[in-house]
């Protein structure tokens, strides 16, 4: 019979143990109605006990819920069972502490948020059983385990590397510390008699259209009969007899004539229906059943002038990657379902984007989240879960390990999506250059998982896909973030240096980077109710969680622009800023291929409302960035880049047919457009491919490096700009055009006609509704040109809301940073 999930509600949640600074109006009023899947913050907020965790300073109230123990009580009926049939009890995610009992009989203790948990509960007496379970402090077991074992470097306050559950739980530089408990993810109850599927591991391979699948099955049993599998896949039955009291078998299958599962940007995403039965002569006792793809891959680390390469080959075919970086979607990921994750996973794919990573600081994402991959095409690049932190490999943490482990790529393998595992996030990176190696001296600190462990069991059950030890890492005897081996994390930059210093190197793959921004100004202001928006205010800064994070945006801004006063011009100048550095690091790196082969921005999606690194926020709101993000991950690109020590053009082909790219240059001037030099070239680049055409000093030298910028054109890319200066030294014209606002089907439609440079033109609709969304946004507009942004929203207010200077914005519409000698005089825009 398959698994029965217990119901979502009906549940109890009370206080086991308090905390010394639980409130006592809070005590008093439990216990309160729970929900499985759920945490203790979700249901006290249900309860109306707490406020939103995320809205305002309200995270700063909640830390005594992570020191407190809690009991979940429900209860599940059971039905009179035949003789040798098995019932069992399945917890899918407890987190993370627990004692499990079903009528006050313990049935186990969990320490270990990303395991699957089972309990023999057969014998139950037919009727209803009340089943408790018992979730202890995390911290305090982390701590506890510290004591015993020692302590190691940890990049955070909690000693999350002393326990298996969610690291960026205890709060990151980007997200809350909310310590949680309760079941994450179901529970059921499994009946099942003779024997179960305990693991199915398919392997698929494919040469030319021929495709191969061999499956690893494991069983468990309830007797020693001899027992018969049966595989199905595209029309193909085979079938093996499994001997007497054997617990494991083989099967294996050929299928002709496949359609292999590709990527968005190289192919379809072909997928075929694998379906496993275990007979009992002609009784079917289990059923797996999962979609499945035949595609090749491998990870090309061979060697060359440059060092060493990190290139991906899906089906024989290098891919660049153009990847962002996965964090937990929500601070309690049972809010995150299927919906949700599909709107996020498509805002990704919108911008461009071939390849998700799932960061290593989070936690394994549910079948959805991989089968939507699968179905959007998107790469997945599966990092373990270790971050930041030195890991203990005594066997109090060892065997939690290699359970985990063993789970989580037995689940996972079945999807194409995933290609690649990663043993760590920056941990090989911190022993050697965070002063890690003192507290380590002598001590394990997480290098046999990855060197080792880890490596073993993708080797035995999963080796079809490549396996890296960490990111950043370059290999043995290397320095683990060496730009010419193997994947590099740029960090440098945004902690310590403007963002133009991401031309400074030229790694093989981009593993992290990015640059922060506000989220919009609808969700920060949905999440700071009554709080004033100022730059600096309190209940503001505290959802900037990075290390002197604001300090290093002003940092960036002054360079730049000049920090503004008022909030509006902040929010849309660090806006602007976090998009161009995103745009200019990615539009460097690409330039580079072959040499750079792919970016990983850090971070596609944020769990709060926060000032961070993610180009989608919290309430799912596409950031300026986002369409930065968009027009450097274009499939066909045309730049300008240093080359030299002047701008050179470059033009990037990332499809598989070659491209002729027929570019107009003009350098012209900033005040009225002037042309004051053109050529027009031909550049013809290969498939997957870049082309760099150096330019003459009629259009690469400027007689006013202030006031002229340079302008590339092809019918079939973005439109590319090369200024010869900051903003602040620029001589902007004061920005003239004028506007209109008209409602068309599904939304509205604003319409500027520039008499002057308009640069970075946003139309910044959720100020006036907040579900609003735009079809694009950061638009340079050059003198007598015009542009039409269209606004998609089923609601209906006044057109011209739209027009208002806090909406529709440019860089050059006010003074910057105060610097009145950067402005020429002209009259203000109009609308009409």
């Amino acid at each position: 019979m398959p698994e029965l999930h217990l119901p979502h509600d009906g549940w109890r949640l009370s206080l086991l143990r308090a905390a010394p600074d639980t409130p006592a109006a809070i005590a008093a009023a439990l216990p309160v109605p729970a929900t499985v899947p759920g945490t203790v913050h979700t249901d006290l907020l249900a309860a109306g006990l707490i406020d939103e965790p995320c809205e305002g300073r309200v995270e700063a109230t909640l830390g005594w819920i992570g020191r407190c123990a809690w009991r979940y009580e429900g209860s599940f009926p059971v039905e009179a069972a035949p003789p040798g049939e098995r019932l069992e009890l399945v917890c899918h995610g407890l987190d993370t502490v627990a004692v499990v009992a079903v009528d006050g009989r313990v049935l186990g203790h969990t320490r270990n948020m990303h395991r699957t948990h089972r309990f023999d509960v057969t014998g139950l007496a037919p009727g209803d059983h009340t089943l408790t379970i018992d979730f202890l402090p995390a911290d305090e077991e982390a701590q506890r385990l510290r004591e015993q074992l020692g302590d190691l470097p940890c990049s955070y306050t909690h000693p999350y590397n002393f326990i298996r559950k969610m690291a960026c739980n205890f709060g990151w530089d980007w997200g809350p510390d909310l310590t949680t408990a309760g079941s994450w993810r179901p529970i059921g109850l499994h009946r099942w008699s003779v024997a179960r599927l305990a693991a199915v591991r398919p392997q698929l391979t494919v040469e030319g259209r021929t495709g191969e699948v061999r499956i690893d099955v494991e069983l468990d049993r309830a007797g020693d009969a001899p027992l018969r599998l049966v595989a199905e896949i595209a029309g193909r039955h085979v079938t093996t007899e499994v001997p007497a009291g054997a617990d494991r078998a083989r099967l294996d299958c050929t299928v002709p004539d496949v359609r292999r599962w590709w990527p968005h940007d190289l192919g379809g995403q072909d997928r075929y229906e694998l379906t496993v039965r275990l007979l009992d002569g002609d009784t079917v006792l289990d059923t797996w059943r999962r979609s499945v793809g035949f595609r090749a891959v491998r990870l090309d680390t061979g060697t060359d002038a440059g060092g060493s390469r990190f290139s991906l080959v899906v089906n024989d075919t290098p891919v660049l990657v153009r990847g962002v970086n996965w964090i937990p979607d929500d601070p309690f990921p049972h809010r995150v379902d299927r919906d949700r994750l599909r709107r996020r996973l498509t805002q990704a794919r919108d911008a461009g984007a071939n390849l998700i990573r799932v960061w290593g600081g989070g936690v394994f994402g549910g079948d959805d989240l991989y089968d939507l991959c699968d179905e959007l095409g998107l790469l997945v690049w599966q990092d373990f879960l270790f971050a930041c932190a030195a890991y203990p490999e005594e066997p109090e943490l060892a065997g939690e390990v290699a359970a985990e482990a063993t789970e989580a790529v037995t689940r996972l393998m079945p999807y194409p999506s995933l290609v690649l595992w990663i043993g760590c996030n920056e941990n090989i990176w911190a022993q050697r250059d965070w002063g890690w190696e003192p507290g380590t001296r002598g001590r394990s600190w997480g290098l046999g998982y990855y060197l080792d462990l880890l490596p073993r069991i993708v080797a035995e059950l999963d080796p079809t896909r490549p396996y890296w030890p960490g990111s950043p890492y370059s290999g043995a005897g290397q320095h683990p973030n060496d730009p010419d081996h193997g994947t590099t994390h740029l960090w440098a930059v945004w902690n310590e240096l403007d963002y133009e210093h991401y031309r400074d190197s030229v790694p093989r793959l981009v593993g992290e980077f990015g640059f922060q921004g506000p989220a919009t100004y609808a969700t920060l202001r949905d999440a700071l109710p009554g709080e004033p928006l100022h730059p600096h205010s309190p209940a503001l800064v505290a959802h900037q969680k990075a290390e002197h994070g604001m300090a290093k945006l002003d940092r960036s801004l002054a360079h730049h622009f000049g920090v503004p006063d008022g909030f509006d011009d902040w929010h849309f100048l660090a806006s602007v800023n976090q998009a161009r550095a995103i745009e200019l690091g990615i539009t460097h790196f690409r330039s580079h291929r072959p040499r750079c082969q792919g970016t990983v921005l850090w971070q596609l999606n944020d769990c709060w409302p926060a000032i961070s690194w993610s180009v989608v926020d919290s309430q799912e709101r596409r950031k300026p960035a986002w369409y930065a993000l968009r027009r450097a991950y274009a499939p066909r690109l045309v730049t300008l880049q240093p080359r030299d020590g002047r701008p050179a053009l470059v033009a990037v082909n990332d499809t598989a047919t070659p491209w002729s790219a027929t570019v107009r240059l003009t350098r012209r001037r900033l005040d009225d457009g002037a042309v004051l030099a053109e050529r027009t070239v031909t550049v013809v680049v290969a498939p997957r491919g870049a082309a760099v055409r150096p330019l003459d000093a009629s259009l690469s030298e400027p007689a006013a490096p202030s006031a002229e910028l340079l302008v590339a054109s092809a019918p079939d890319a973005t439109r590319a700009l090369w200024f010869f200066a900051r903003d602040r030294e620029l001589r902007y014209p004061r920005a003239r055009f004028t506007a209109t606002a008209e409602a068309v089907p599904g939304g509205y439609r604003v319409t500027v006609a520039a008499q002057t440079l308009l640069r970075d033109l946003t139309l910044l609709a959720d100020r006036v509704d907040p579900t609003a969304t735009v079809d694009d946004a950061l638009l340079t507009v050059l003198p007598g040109e015009s542009v039409a942004i269209t606004l998609s929203t089923a609601a209906r207010f006044d057109p011209d809301l739209l027009l208002d200077p806090s909406v529709l914005r440019c860089v050059n519409d006010r003074p910057l940073g105060g610097d009145l000698a950067g402005v020429v005089d002209g009259s203000d825009s109009t609308v009409g």
